[in-house]
């Protein structure tokens, strides 16, 4: 698996309706994607306006194939909302409880 954790943070003020365009808006283009396992949003307790997005993803091609395909999509959808661009990192998932995943496994199924 391979998860992509974006840094965000949003205008003053428009966290909930951020959180509300990335479910109402952003998910459904996420579901449709190849690849596409689970995403999270989290908000900080201590900014409100500072958010940790995470997309997980079959592989790191499925991932790459959302980046070239839909990326430029979804950041015209949310990036009025946002105060700058968003910082992305990538990952490989070593382990995973809620997918019942290990590194092992992962390599496996390549």
């Amino acid at each position: 698996m391979h998860t992509r954790v974006i840094d965000i943070t949003s205008r003053e003020g428009k966290t909930p309706e951020l959180c509300r365009t990335i479910e109402d808006k952003v998910l459904p283009i996420l579901k449709k994607q190849h690849g596409f396992i689970d995403e999270l949003v989290m908000v900080s307790e201590n900014d409100p306006n500072h958010l940790i997005v995470q997309s997980i993803w079959k592989s790191r091609d499925t991932a790459e194939r959302y980046v070239r395909e839909q990326y430029e999509t979804v950041l015209k959808i949310v990036l009025p909302l946002l105060e700058n661009l968003p910082t992305i990192r990538t990952f490989g998932v070593h382990i995973s409880t809620a997918h019942k995943l290990t590194a092992a496994k992962s390599e496996k199924a390549g």
